[in-house]
Parts: structure tokens; C-alpha cells; sequence
């Protein structure tokens, strides 16, 4: 077992490194845009752009966070800080790799090892909606709870898709632990062979869960009224966007760490390209288009992986 002060440190080490991820994340987000649209992208705050995640965040710390007459003070207060939070959280199981040898300490390539992490993060996952529907009912504002209804309708639609499109890895696994999950995949194939399916339910369903183009109904950051965000501002508004970016690097780490844990770092950029480039190159789906894909063709489908997969298990 490690010390308590390992952990503490690689829990600071993990959180610093995420959330400067985080900030070019963006970055690269709006150059990969501006260049699959043909377009510049951020050029301007720094040499090719690279101080616009810092020029962003002084921003918003100067902004004026301004709220509505009417909203609930406390729950619309802690909403974005409760998403923010979950974000963070979820990150902390996911192993990094197999450990280090630092001096005479043995250190772990995760921050914590539970028996059940795959269930910790959904766990984590599900608190974090509350902040979102939360943040729009509060607002005391019909935009904002037309939103809210939107995010809790969206979610737990493709929430269910994802619990059921990772149940064939646990089954291959046989444990909820992340870090047993990779040993497995070290003495076998890795699970993107025999789970190619769950892996495309996985990669669709995250795309809705945070809620990324063509799923972003719950935002529709391109109209005039946002969602369950609208009236918010400032550091507020960017704890909500900054929640939104981590989820999605939760996602991507926790999709390269089911279905094939190698060169995770790398998988890991992988995976976020492809969510950019998918933003940049297809239209948002109407609402019905979007539930009916959630309901008729991702659950089935993950219903039925998950049950050939645990007859061919059970069979062998």
C-alpha cells in the first residue's frame, strides 16, 4: 500500500495535468476546426495561438457574473460547482499506466484502486447530471428548464447504451476493477476484438452523454438561447464548459482503457481528434432522430452484445 502523501501528491500531479489538458483541449479544438473549415482558428494571443486558453480564462475570472432576480440561490450556485467536481472525480480511478519505481516507493499508474471503479465512475457520472438539470430549474427561467429537460431526457436515454455497452468487458474481465480489466487484456486480446460492438455503442452513446455534436441539444450553443446554461456567466458559465471538456476526456480515457490499454496518452489524443472532427463535418440531429437512435438501435444493440457475450463465456 502506498502512503497517504503518494496519493495526495498524484491526486494534485493528475488534477493540474487534466485541467491544463482541458484548457488546449480547446485550443486544439478551435485549430482543428478552423482547419477542417477551412478557416485560421485562434492565431493572434501567443505564437500560433497557444496563450488563447489563458486570454479565455482571464476572460471569464473578469466577467461579470451576473444572476437572475429570481433563482434559487444555493442550488444555483453549487450546480456548476457539484459538475465540475464529479468531472475531476471520475478521472481518479483510471490507471495511467502500470506503476513507477521512485526511489524505494512503488507508485501506482491510478490515483485510487477500488474493487468497483467502473461502477464509481457511472456513479460519479450520474451525480454530475444533477448539477446540469439543477443549474437550468434553478435559473427560474423557461429557456433554461426547456434545457434542463433536454440534458435529463438526452442522458439517462444514452446512459442506460453505455452502462449496457461496457457489461461484455466486464463480463471478459470478470471484475469492475479498471486496473484488473488491464492485466486481463495483457494475458489476451484486447477487448476491441471481441467487443468491436460494444465499442462503437460505447463511442456513440459517450457522444450523447456529453453532449457533443450532433447530440448537443441540450446546449445548441449555435442558437440564440443555449439551454440549461443560459443564464449563466463568467467563472460559472466556464465551470459548466470546463465539467463538459473533462467528462469528455473521462470518456475517451476510460474508452482506450476498456477496449485496448496501450500507449494510453496517445489513444487518448486519438479519440479526442475524432470527437472534434466529428463536430466540425456533421449537422445536429432533430430531437426525435436523436432519441429514436438512443432507444431503437443503441440499447438493443448493447442489450444483445452483452447477452451473446455472456453465452459465449458461460459456453466456454
Amino acid at each position: 500500500m502506498e502512503p497517504w502523501w503518494i496519493s495526495l501528491i498524484k491526486a494534485a500531479i493528475i488534477v493540474n495535468l487534466v485541467m491544463v489538458m482541458f484548457a488546449y483541449l480547446t485550443w486544439l479544438e478551435r485549430k482543428g476546426l478552423g482547419r477542417l473549415q477551412n478557416r485560421y482558428g485562434p492565431n493572434r494571443a501567443g505564437p500560433f495561438g497557444l496563450l488563447q486558453p489563458i486570454a479565455d480564462l482571464v476572460k471569464l475570472v473578469r466577467k461579470e457574473a451576473f444572476a437572475p432576480s429570481s433563482a434559487i440561490d444555493a442550488p444555483y450556485i453549487l450546480a456548476p460547482i457539484v459538475s465540475m467536481f464529479t468531472a475531476l472525480a471520475a478521472f481518479s480511478v483510471i490507471p495511467w499506466g502500470s506503476g513507477w519505481k521512485i526511489y524505494h516507493w512503488h507508485v501506482t499508474g491510478e490515483v485510487v484502486n477500488v474493487p468497483i471503479s467502473l461502477l464509481l465512475i457511472f456513479a460519479l457520472g450520474s451525480i454530475g447530471i444533477y448539477g446540469f438539470i439543477v443549474g437550468g430549474w434553478a435559473s427560474e427561467s423557461k429557456f433554461s428548464l426547456l434545457g434542463s429537460m433536454r440534458t435529463c431526457a438526452q442522458l439517462v436515454s444514452y446512459e442506460v447504451s453505455l452502462a449496457l455497452s461496457v457489461l461484455g468487458v466486464v463480463i471478459l474481465g470478470r471484475s469492475l476493477s479498471l486496473v484488473d480489466i488491464v492485466h486481463r487484456q495483457g494475458t489476451t486480446l484486447p477487448f476491441v476484438v471481441p467487443q468491436f460492438v460494444g465499442l462503437l455503442v460505447f463511442f456513440f452513446a459517450g457522444i450523447a452523454e456529453t453532449s457533443r455534436a450532433p447530440f448537443d441539444l441540450p446546449e445548441a450553443e449555435q442558437e440564440l438561447v443555449a439551454g440549461y446554461h443560459t443564464e449563466y456567466s463568467g467563472m460559472r458559465w466556464g465551470l459548466f464548459q470546463t465539467a463538459e471538456y473533462i467528462n469528455l476526456i473521462t470518456l475517451s480515457g476510460l474508452m482506450v482503457t476498456l477496449f485496448g490499454p496501450f500507449w494510453f496518452l496517445l489513444k487518448l489524443l486519438g479519440c479526442l481528434f475524432v470527437f472534434i472532427w466529428l463536430r466540425a463535418t456533421l449537422p445536429r440531429l432533430r430531437y426525435d432522430q436523436l432519441m429514436r437512435f438512443g432507444w431503437k438501435v443503441l440499447l438493443p444493440v448493447a442489450t444483445v452484445n452483452a447477452l451473446v457475450t455472456a453465452i459465449v463465456v458461460a459456453a466456454t
